[in-house]
């Protein structure tokens, strides 16, 4: 289990999406230990087509410098999944790069 902070940029603030977020990031925690916390910011831009504007960024903290992430869909659960991809890639990249050091 690992700290979440939740913050919310002209959008309410949703149970459903923070528990959504959660649980996803508990399944990094549990591949990638070395996650000390989390921040993840949903916010609304105006965007010319629905299919973007829901963006959901993802800042990790792990030992080293921290990664980041972000994704602008039409819904902010596939936003977060996107992002969270791309979190994993790098996650993956760090965790080789440490396995490498020792």
């Amino acid at each position: 289990m690992i700290d979440v902070n939740f913050e919310y940029n002209d959008v309410k603030a949703s149970g459903d999406l923070e528990q959504f977020a959660t649980e996803k990031l508990n399944k990094l925690t549990d591949k990638y230990e070395f996650i000390v916390r989390a921040d993840v910011y949903f916010k609304l831009e105006n965007t010319p087509t629905n299919e973007t504007g829901k963006i959901s960024e993802i800042k990790i903290s792990v030992p080293g410098s921290n990664l980041f992430a972000d994704s602008s869909k039409e819904n902010f659960k596939m936003s977060f999944a996107d992002a969270i991809d791309k979190v994993k890639r790098q996650l993956e990249k760090r965790k080789d790069k440490m396995q490498a050091h020792h």
